[in-house]
């Protein structure tokens, strides 16, 4: 009589399973799996209906609980499932009485009855989760933003999400200091747009006050991180907080998703090339330690060859070098759905030729990083991470442990290093 929560996709996603697991455990809800699925891609929807009917097959008399993005934006593709009991929205999956009302029901055949998702549009508010244990983590994620009030061409995620909607300040502040007394010496802020944060609130606060508050009045907070963010909307304050505040950590992810400015007006992005290369400059200049990563889009409607050539240099151009890459993949009802699509093979070629540029990006900055010495975070299974979140080799260490190490060499992605 189990109940397991199966997670797909983003870190928002990882951060509401665990609201999954103990509202649903709130609920007594058992013998149950409940699979938090991602949108994001057409491949994101194949691989969590392939995990539906392998969890089926595995333990038939289990219930299937579909939840998440896709659940969301394509309720009637799992409900047609004979695997799943149950296709749940993205406001009720975090609500205790949705998983009270599964553990009691009697479950019907039909689509009709199967589904429980309603217009995440109509949702104005991001309440607080007040999770404190993430299973098998070292640190804590604090969502701090839901949705999204931006209208990429590619992307299907606002439909999933919903308008952007802010945690409030005071409540944000409040669970970091939980985290911090529960035992967790990193915290990272997640949402599906965090620099668009407090833009919902009274006086909107920016991330850059979000950041300063939580550091502020959290003094027993070690380490905080940023998850994804758009680098065209980093404010001053937040600009002056990676300057001055050494526990804001120096490891940024962008939402790049191009290196070409036509496809980046293509997919009705804010920023230009020049933009990103800027702002990692600019940051660069605050913080020389600093690390970047991108999202980048791989064969989006339209790309030519030289289109695609300003997405390879602006690896190097802007000193990329953790990239997430994406095969472009048309989501139903967006507008670059409808528009003149590139063949596959040329597709997951470049994707191929965009991780092959990556690869190289990081061998480069890990090679040059032997000889240092870091501050490093332990976790489980013999590897700690930098300060710009780079895994090392440091062998069997405490985890939450914070030790310095000498930089020895690498192994493939990974550091490895000796306590100095």
């Amino acid at each position: 009589m189990t109940l397991d929560v199966v997670t797909f996709g983003c870190r928002l996603n990882a951060y509401e399973s665990e609201a999954i697991r103990l509202r649903a455990g709130e609920a007594q809800l058992r013998d149950a799996v409940v699979v938090n699925t991602c949108a994001v891609t057409a491949e994101a929807v194949r691989q969590s209906r392939q995990a539906i009917r392998r969890l089926k097959r595995e333990n038939p008399q289990r219930r299937v609980i579909v939840t998440g993005c896709a659940a969301q934006t394509q309720p009637g593709t799992y409900a047609g499932m004979a695997e799943v009991d149950a296709v749940i929205g993205n406001a009720e999956k975090l609500t205790a009485q949705v998983y009270a009302d599964l553990a009691h029901a009697d479950f019907g055949v039909g689509m009709a009855e199967k589904i429980r998702v309603n217009d995440i549009m109509s949702v104005r508010e991001t309440a607080p989760q007040m999770v404190d244990h993430f299973e098998g983590h070292t640190r804590a994620f604090l969502q701090v933003q839901n949705g999204c009030d931006h209208r990429c061409t590619f992307c299907i995620i606002p439909y999933g999400r919903g308008n952007s909607r802010s945690v409030p300040l005071g409540v944000v502040v409040a669970e970091a200091r939980r985290l911090v007394e529960a035992g967790f010496p990193e915290i990272v802020l997640t949402g599906v747009d965090i620099t668009s944060y407090g833009a919902d609130l009274p006086g909107a606060p920016g991330l850059g006050t979000l950041v300063e508050k939580i550091l502020k009045l959290v003094p027993g907070l070690k380490r905080l991180r940023l998850s994804s963010i758009d680098s065209i909307e980093a404010d001053a304050v937040l600009m002056r907080m990676i300057a001055e505040e050494e526990r804001l950590m120096p490891h940024f992810h962008l939402s790049a998703q191009s290196g070409d400015d036509m496809i980046l007006k293509r997919m009705k992005r804010r920023h230009g090339r020049a933009d990103t290369i800027a702002f990692c400059d600019a940051v660069r200049r605050l913080r020389p330690d600093a690390a970047f990563g991108a999202d980048l889009i791989a064969g989006f409607p339209t790309e030519t060859d030289a289109m695609f050539e300003n997405s390879l240099r602006l690896v190097n151009d802007a000193g990329l070098s953790t990239l997430h890459v994406f095969p472009y993949s048309a989501r139903p009802g967006t507008p670059a759905a409808n528009m003149p699509q590139l063949p596959r093979a040329v597709v997951k070629d470049r994707a191929g030729r965009l991780r092959a540029c990556g690869t190289a990006a990081l061998s480069t900055r890990l090679d040059g990083m032997r000889g240092t010495t870091h501050t490093v975070l332990a976790e489980r299974g013999g590897i700690g991470r930098t300060p710009c979140f780079t895994p090392v080799e440091i062998g069997a260490v405490p985890h939450g442990t914070f030790l310095p190490v000498a930089i020895t060499g690498r192994s493939g992605d990974r550091l490895v290093g000796l306590p100095a």
